[in-house]
C-alpha cells in the first residue's frame, strides 16, 4: 500500500495529481485510519498504472460498485483467469477483466 506522497513519487507528478486521478476515477484507494492508501499491485513494472486500471475502475464506478467492491473484485483470486485480475490488467487477459467489469456493471 502506497500513500499518497508515495504514489505522486512514483507516477513522477505532484500530490494533488494523484488527488485529480483519485475524483476522476483514475485510481482508486483504501481507506484505513481516516488515511488513503494505494495497493502498489495497480501499477506495473514500469511504475504506470497501465491502461487497462483507470477502465476497469470507471467502469464499475458508473456501474454503482463502491471503491471497497472495486477492491473486493480486483483482489480476489479468480480461478478461471487464474490469479487475481488486478494482476491479469497488467498482462494478456486485461481484456478479458475488462469484459467482466463491464458485464458486472450492466
Amino acid at each position: 500500500m502506497l500513500t499518497l506522497p508515495e504514489t505522486s513519487e512514483r507516477l513522477g507528478v505532484v500530490v494533488t495529481r494523484v488527488h485529480d486521478l483519485l475524483n476522476d476515477n483514475k485510481l482508486i484507494a483504501h481507506v484505513r485510519d481516516g488515511k488513503r492508501y494505494i495497493p502498489a499491485a495497480l501499477f506495473g513494472a514500469d511504475g504506470t498504472s497501465g491502461k487497462f486500471v483507470p477502465g476497469v475502475i470507471t467502469l464499475l464506478t458508473d456501474g454503482g460498485y463502491s471503491d471497497e467492491e472495486i477492491l473486493r473484485f480486483l483482489f480476489t483470486e479468480d480461478d478461471s483467469l487464474p490469479g487475481r485480475p488486478v494482476d491479469a490488467l497488467q498482462g494478456q487477459l486485461a481484456r478479458e477483466v475488462l469484459r467482466r467489469a463491464q458485464a458486472m456493471a450492466i
